[in-house]
């Protein structure tokens, strides 16, 4: 009985052990797959990363996104110079009832420039053609496009570190500001329609072709360009923007005639607020016109803030010495002044040149603002050719003057290349000569279809509420 028993409970330990086998056999199995994979398949050969972009490497290529960066927020910091910076600045010199009409002016300027930018004047100006006018193949902004889910593209010559159609805007911005500085000095006294015609075709028939002639890769001025006949040194636009929209604005005003009445700024805080913006936006003109983030544009940005710091300040030295008393608007303008002049040196002097230029800014704006509008009687409302074209002019000569091989590849009179005052003094007159017959033409051509002035009693009631419908209070 007893060997029955001890038989019995072996079977059942047996039997146990055989099911507690089965059971952890499935578990081993799944273990061992884990510890021991099966083995994998060849790998497929990775295909080499995309080429970097630079000036010998411009078709699909990976953009820089350091320099990227950079001039996505100068795109942002020049947009800011028109609106809100210009509207604001320009909007509170002039009398109360045509406020509205002044900060429209601005944005329509920006809205219509835009439109016409990408459907013609990008590739006018920015592409290749002649050395007088850019090609067609940008128009619409047909083939800017990259392959952005791949991270390649086909970046402009003019900018190859940077997606052609970051490029594409920066520039926009420079072609929005420029006709928007021309109508300080037509304030107060022309008509809205009028305005939209004069800018539209300014824009396509004087700006571009002007810019194309400056900085396009082919243009005839253009210093980097081997072939160029005249080789001018504008960083920024001393010539492009500043001296092509004062000398505009000066034919318009003369076209017009003067106002009926003027009178004192209005808001000497919005004239504040709008050369603040001014000059903090100005670092992503200057600045970024060297379209990477590197020593270039550390250097501009340096020159720009010593040279306004310096024009504002001799402004306002040379306004209380002359007038008795320093104001707020003299002392914004002088460092508007500062920047104007320091435009197209920018990328090519040093911190002592840079003084320079802001004295000479300061002294010479203000008499152009004051003294030379006085003396020769014409209306430049809000002084556009007095600080734009003056200022613009100066710092384009003085650059020839101040230029430091070291920062920007050409030397300057100061170290022996006495040439390159000649070539900005020719440059600044090729560019005053055809601004002068073209800005002239389409203003007679759309005073003849529509008129320039508004009547008499729309200028003595203000243009806000005849032209607009609207007051500000």
């Amino acid at each position: 009985m007893i060997v029955r028993s001890i038989g019995s409970a072996w079977r059942r330990a047996a039997a146990l052990l055989v099911l507690l086998i089965l059971m952890l056999l499935p578990i081993a199995a799944a273990l061992a797959q884990t510890a021991v994979p099966a083995p994998a398949a060849p790998a497929a050969a990775t295909a080499p990363p995309p080429p970097a972009c630079d000036a010998k490497t411009l078709e699909n290529c990976t953009p820089n996104s350091g320099d990227t960066a950079w001039m996505l927020t100068s795109v942002a910091l020049v947009l800011m110079m028109t609106i809100p910076g210009l509207g604001l600045f320009y909007g509170g010199m002039v009398r109360k009832k045509n406020v509205g009409d002044t900060v429209m002016t601005s944005f329509a300027i920006t809205c219509l420039v835009t439109v016409l930018w990408a459907i013609l004047n990008y590739s006018t100006a920015f592409r290749a053609g002649t050395p007088l006018i850019g090609g067609l193949d940008r128009a619409f902004l047909q083939n800017i496009l990259s392959d952005i889910a791949k991270g390649i593209g086909n970046p402009n010559p003019l900018a190859p570190t940077i997606p052609e159609t970051v490029y594409m805007c920066f520039q926009m911005t420079f072609a929005i500001i420029t006709p928007a500085l021309i109508a300080g000095a037509f304030a107060e006294r022309m008509k809205f329609s009028a305005m939209l015609w004069f800018i539209g075709l300014w824009a396509t028939f004087v700006y571009a072709p002007i810019a194309h002639w400056v900085w396009g890769p082919d243009g005839f001025l253009n210093s980097a360009n081997d072939a160029a006949w005249v080789k001018v040194l504008d960083f920024a636009g001393g010539t492009v923007v500043h001296v092509n929209s004062g000398v505009a604005g000066l034919m318009a005003c003369l076209m017009l005639g003067p106002r009926k009445d003027s009178g004192p700024a209005h808001n000497v805080v919005l004239t504040f607020i709008g050369a603040s913006l001014l000059w903090v936006g100005w670092f992503g003109f200057n600045a970024g016109s060297a379209t990477s983030a590197g020593m270039q544009a550390g250097m501009a940005m340096t020159v720009t803030q010593i040279a306004t710091a310096v024009a504002a300040l001799t402004w306002m030295f040379v306004e209380w010495a002359a007038r008795g008393k320093p104001t707020v608007v003299g002392i914004c303008t002088g460092a508007v002044a500062g920047l104007v002049a320091i435009t197209p040196a920018s990328g090519f002097v040093g911190p002592v040149g840079s003084m320079a230029i802001g004295v000479a800014a300061g002294v010479l704006c203000y008499w152009g603002a004051v003294t030379l509008k006085h003396m020769l009687g014409y209306d430049d409302a809000l002084d556009a050719f007095g600080v734009h074209a003056v200022g613009g002019a100066a710092g384009a000569i003085l650059t020839g003057v101040f230029a430091i091989e070291q920062y920007g590849g050409t030397p300057g009179l100061i170290e022996g290349n006495a040439g390159q005052v000649l070539n900005q003094v020719l440059g600044v007159g090729i560019v005053v000569v055809y601004d002068v017959v073209a800005s002239l033409v389409i203003l007679k051509l759309v005073d003849l279809v529509v008129g320039l002035r508004v009547d008499v009693e729309v200028e003595r009631d203000g243009l806000d509420l005849a032209l607009h419908g609207e007051t500000v209070q």
